[in-house]
């Protein structure tokens, strides 16, 4: 009997002991998505929904030693790269990506918290995009992380978004979703921009008025990595993702976690309204 297979994604994260973003948001992204998910841990972080008090980092050995385990084995259709917290651990994922050849990478440079803990020394903002946003597919940058990544400048209007896309892909060769939910209006349009067929796509939404926001860029970068291990389009990709955090917001605005920024309902497909009381 011939053996069915699973689509696989690696997440390359750091641990949210609060289990709203990072590794933890991750996996249930993942498996809400229908794929199989497996981890490589970067640090562990003393975190819930009021912020982020403390951050461990995993030896670089060791995080070496969980990529290798699971590329070795198991494969990856897939790798969704999250918290990198130093230049070391960076040059680590990026030679990791190098020695098994993975394809569909999705980045989500991580730098400051929902909270606004910040995530990352700052020599490792330089070897994010000279070492690893090159060998990334996709990066899925918010607007602050992308005014850091474009030297500091402003983006405070709709209307800069699609330019801005295009030229963080210019700088790091690879295909930008670039996020729009720090600015103003009612109604957000994320902006993706395929460097592989050079076509900006509008992606709009109602803005969700909700604390529930932890773990949303862990969770669109996640989704985005889960539809590429089944094969999809980068457009059709961007799309889905979209459509699944979309979704999880909505579902999980309404819940009380802690007593700070909440998570999205990841598994809002399946749970329904039996989390009720």
């Amino acid at each position: 009997m011939k053996m069915k297979h699973y689509n696989i994604v690696l997440t390359i994260a750091g641990s949210d002991s609060g289990g709203g973003a990072g590794i933890q948001a991750d996996i249930k992204t993942i498996s809400a998505c229908g794929c199989y998910a497996a981890s490589a841990i970067t640090a562990v972080t003393v975190q819930n929904t009021l912020g982020v008090n403390a951050v461990s980092a995993v030896p670089v050995d060791v995080l070496e030693g969980q990529i290798d385990a699971v590329l070795s084995d198991i494969g990856a259709d897939a790798v969704k790269i999250g918290m990198l917290h130093s230049s070391e651990v960076v040059r680590c994922v990026r030679k990791m990506l190098d020695k098994y050849n993975v394809k569909n990478v999705v980045l989500d440079p991580v730098m400051v918290s929902t909270s606004g803990h910040r995530l990352i020394e700052e020599e490792a903002i330089a070897s994010l995009v000279s070492d690893l946003l090159p060998r990334a597919r996709v990066i899925t940058p918010n607007i602050p992380e992308a005014e850091i990544l474009l030297g500091g400048e402003q983006l405070a209007l709709q209307k800069d978004l699609p330019d801005a896309a295009r030229r963080l892909a210019d700088k790091c060769g690879a295909s930008v979703l670039l996020k729009a939910g720090h600015l103003t209006e009612e109604k957000l349009v994320d902006i993706f921009y395929d460097v592989e067929d050079g076509k900006v796509y509008e992606l709009p939404s109602a803005r969700i008025h909700t604390r529930n926001t932890h773990g949303t860029g862990c969770t669109l970068s996640s989704a985005f990595a889960s539809m590429l291990a089944k094969g999809m389009s980068l457009p059709d990709a961007a799309a889905a993702a979209k459509d699944y955090i979309n979704e999880a917001i909505i579902a999980g605005a309404e819940y009380e976690i802690g007593h700070g920024f909440g998570p999205v309902k990841h598994f809002y497909k399946l749970w329904k309204d039996e989390c009720q009381g």
